[in-house]
């Protein structure tokens, strides 16, 4: 008696629900979640349609088609290389390098510092439960926070900003947040002799991303003028 097998009925496709393409970060922004976590790649929503797509089957030209492309000699001579945190005041997009940040935390009220006056210190915020000098970069860099608006259909995300200079921890709050961003440092170009000249210093270059002109700071010479203004 000969038994015959059959092969289990391959499983239908997952289906994933994109919404951060029409809705999110890469869509119109219109996602109320936004608000809460900053991009998409922090919400619940994101997270869930990761786990299903990994666990898809996976078919064999699939399996040919990346196999014939890793096979490939890379040809791309600008790594992406560096990375930076991108963050605006005023009218101005800047950014710091990623390690020097420690958390991303909501927009808070500072509480001013009695006796003291300096120029950058705004006072005290509490961030998760620890208290931190709270630092105006706007007040340091020279730059007008009245000025700059949140472009058309975009959320602006105002923000405190928690980073860490040679074991002292700052506060700095921000008008909007851009948020990580890989580059290829052979893409830095040197600032404009435009650049006001109180900002203009604290810039080792600018970089171009889509419609936004991204001016580097110097994270050394950031350090230590906030060092600096606390003391």
């Amino acid at each position: 008696m000969t038994i015959t097998t059959h092969p289990n009925p391959p499983t239908p496709p997952v289906a994933i629900e994109d919404c951060w393409n029409r809705i999110g970060v890469v869509g119109d922004q219109s996602c109320e979640k936004l608000e809460q976590y900053v991009h998409c790649r922090n919400c619940d929503v994101y997270a869930g349609a990761a786990q299903r797509n990994l666990q898809r089957l996976v078919g064999d030209d699939y399996k040919k088609d990346w196999a014939t492309h890793f096979r490939q000699a890379a040809t791309d001579t600008q790594a992406l290389d560096a990375s930076c945190l991108v963050f605006r005041i005023g009218r101005e997009w800047l950014s710091l390098p990623t390690k020097l940040f420690v958390s991303v935390a909501p927009q808070a009220r500072p509480h001013r510092l009695p006796h003291r006056a300096a120029r950058g210190l705004i006072g005290i915020v509490n961030v998760g439960g620890t208290l931190h000098p709270c630092m105006s970069l706007a007040a340091l860099l020279g730059i007008d926070e009245s000025e700059g608006e949140a472009a058309t259909h975009r959320h602006t995300f105002a923000r405190v900003l928690l980073i860490r200079w040679e074991d002292q921890s700052y506060a700095l709050p921000v008008a909007d947040l851009h948020g990580i961003m890989r580059y290829a440092s052979a893409t830095v170009q040197a600032p404009a002799a435009t650049i006001n000249k109180g900002l203009s210093r604290f810039l080792s270059g600018v970089l171009s991303h889509q419609d936004m002109h991204i001016g580097m700071l110097d994270a050394a010479l950031i350090g230590y003028q906030l060092a600096r203004t606390l003391r």
